[in-house]
């Protein structure tokens, strides 16, 4: 039976904040969807205290500000995107078309087709996240979508060149310094200067995800998403130093981002707090990692690696992180997860920064129902039928109007009468013309 050493703040307090975020987000949406251009430069504006005369960049203004980027801030964009292209192309490969032949005469295929254009949103409020360029857009592209329009917003003020090099050199074809509600709106609804998407995909605050929500129907998204979550499943081996630095790597994305550790250990579960409360007051994020753990951080401690694992998929967090003596068990226990990160070698922030595989993954319990992103969520799987032999347009049409009498669709079923007439000579009673 688990016994829980640290709780997080009650859901009904984190519920209501998010009153005022749907309300706010709402009322964005629904004044760029009217007013266009002039409502996203308002919003700009009172938001990020930035309106230049063009939110997109030209092709100009790219190539200086990736010039402007240390080089070997290019390389290391170049290699990560490289590792995330090479995922993705096993994933687009994973996927197969195909053309059966059913009966005589008919055939049936799958096809997959990238939407026509998508939109990437990358945040950059806090932090300069160059990572998100590369599983948004070099995903999209792998995938073939052929117009991939990608939005950050200023931080401070400035012009995130680093975060700029990383969408141009993922292949955005249209790359705006535009944040917020205003962003996804305007992808989503278009304006004067900017043609809408067809899908948004990417990471962002409480405001971005619910705009996100909102406007799902009228576009795609990737998933919804909510903050960063973690997950550190540990025995009695765990080191409780890499489990509290682990931890705190994740608190550090946002105050409301929860950090949870179980573990069969409860001196592993004691000496990780205490880690906690000793590398916190040094964080230079601490600003973000200490209400992040104070608000939302777990421990729980329980019997064996059994209850470890059933617990676990009760989170069904976005971020697994299995620090046991045998981490792979986790592949064949648990089933409700974003991404499993196995062993103390493997850490969070490698699919977070460097190592391929996407970082956009499901949170809020979302893991039960979806993965995260990935190439397929860029494609559209479509089918096709073809009926090309007399004997199986007799047999089809003389079924479709049996079944759809059953369900009393009379046109349907005349439509099957129409293909068994024309195919085997079979009579038309209602047709009395």
């Amino acid at each position: 039976m688990a016994e829980i050493l640290k709780h997080a703040v009650p859901r009904a307090e984190v519920t209501a904040s998010l009153d005022q975020v749907r309300a706010t987000v709402s009322d964005v949406i629904a004044d760029v969807r009217e007013r266009g251009d002039a409502a996203v430069r308002e919003y700009s504006e009172k938001f990020d205290d930035w309106s230049p005369e063009s939110f997109r960049l030209s092709e100009a203004e790219v190539a200086a500000i990736v010039a402007a980027v240390p080089a070997q801030v290019i390389e290391d964009i170049r290699f990560v995107q490289e590792q995330v292209r090479a995922f993705a192309r096993r994933q687009l490969d994973s996927l197969g078309e195909f053309e059966v032949e059913t009966l005589p005469g008919v055939r049936l295929g799958q096809k997959h087709l990238p939407v026509r254009a998508a939109g990437a949103y990358v945040p950059g409020g806090r932090y300069p996240l160059t990572a998100s360029a590369h599983m948004t857009i070099v995903t999209a592209k792998v995938a073939g979508v052929p117009r991939v329009v990608a939005c950050t917003p200023p931080i401070r003020g400035e012009i995130p060149a680093a975060t700029v090099a990383a969408m141009h050199l993922a292949g955005a074809d249209e790359i705006w310094l535009l944040g917020g509600v205003q962003a996804v709106a305007a992808m989503a609804v278009g304006t004067d200067t900017m043609r809408p998407v067809n899908l948004i995909a990417g990471p962002g605050n409480a405001y971005v995800a619910e705009a996100k929500r909102q406007l799902f129907g009228e576009i795609g998204i990737d998933l919804f998403a909510g903050p960063t979550e973690i997950l550190v499943l540990a025995d009695e081996h765990a080191d409780p130093f890499v489990c509290a630095v682990d931890l705190l790597s994740q608190a550090e994305h946002g105050p409301d981002s929860p950090a949870v550790l179980i573990t069969t250990s409860r001196a592993v579960a004691e000496r990780t707090v205490a880690e906690v409360e000793r590398l916190l007051p040094g964080l230079p994020t601490r600003d973000f990692a200490g209400p992040a753990w104070r608000d939302h951080g777990q421990v729980h401690v329980v019997d064996s690696i059994d209850e470890l694992y059933a617990l676990a998929d009760e989170f069904a967090f976005e971020h697994v992180e299995v620090l046991t003596a045998e981490p792979r068990l986790a592949l064949e226990r648990m089933t409700q997860y974003g991404a499993l990160f196995l062993g103390e070698g493997t850490c969070v922030s490698f699919g977070d920064k460097v190592i391929g595989t996407n970082h956009v993954l499901p949170t809020l319990g979302a893991a039960r129902y979806t993965g995260g992103l990935w190439v397929g969520k860029y494609l559209r799987t479509v089918t096709y039928q073809e009926v090309t032999d007399t004997g199986s347009q007799a047999l089809l049409g003389r079924l479709c109007g049996r079944a759809s009498r059953v369900e009393l669709f009379e046109g349907h079923a005349r439509s099957g009468d129409v293909r068994a007439a024309r195919a085997a000579g079979d009579a038309l009673p209602w047709n009395t013309a």
